[in-house]
């Protein structure tokens, strides 16, 4: 567990950050019963400092937090806690609970859909931050987590399967028996089961990129 300094309640402030895209959804107050209770479920849980209770953010909403990492500040006395959000994280419905004082739609868009990352980029590195967390914290009820508990060999058989889809797809297209569009949504399962065997086997994906950048020259 985190080693921070506490204020003289027993708390410490925590900025939530997206995992994905590094906008500031949130902040909240911790305290050690927080902090175990998040630690154990992988879910961030917060000390209201209202109602003087322990509380999972999402628990009625389920717009969970589910964490990835935590770094404390200089000081100590501050948490940074970078999440994957299962839905909008502010109460009013927004994405996050900041929002921009000019009231600017700009506001709702991701930091990183403002530098000119193309989309589909985004939509990766998303997905494998989201199979990298179930990989670590396995947490029932997840599709992804029964293809890891199920190791390689499940993980195996459903990239093989989904590589049949896609050429399939694309031979009914070639015949002018089905749409573009199967092969896009097969295509996209074949990439999502890739990076689960990836995450299984411990392979990151940046070592797949560093491998096609040696194979470029």
């Amino acid at each position: 567990m985190v080693d921070l300094i506490y204020d003289n309640r027993g708390l410490a402030p925590a900025v939530v950050q997206d995992a994905s895209t590094g906008r500031v959804l949130m902040l909240g107050y911790v305290n050690v019963e927080s902090l175990v209770a998040t630690e154990a479920t992988g879910l961030m849980h917060f000390w209201s400092r209202s109602r003087n209770a322990l509380w999972q953010k999402g628990e009625t909403s389920g717009n969970v937090l589910e964490v990835v990492d935590m770094a404390i500040d200089c000081d100590g006395d501050a948490l940074l806690v970078q999440a994957i959000p299962a839905g909008p994280t502010c109460h009013t419905g927004r994405v996050s609970c900041f929002s921009p004082a000019s009231g600017s739609a700009a506001g709702e868009m991701s930091p990183k859909a403002t530098e000119g990352a193309p989309a589909e980029h985004q939509a990766m590195n998303r997905l494998w931050t989201t199979i990298s967390s179930r990989a670590r914290h396995r947490p029932s009820g997840s599709y992804t987590t029964s293809l890891l508990d199920g190791g390689v060999d499940t993980c195996g058989r459903k990239v093989t399967e989904e590589a049949t889809e896609v050429l399939i797809a694309a031979k009914d297209h070639a015949a002018g028996e089905g749409p573009a569009g199967r092969i896009v949504e097969e295509s996209a399962d074949l990439l999502y089961h890739l990076l689960v065997l990836l995450a299984e086997r411990g392979v990151d994906i940046a070592e797949v990129e560093a491998e096609l950048d040696r194979r470029a020259g």
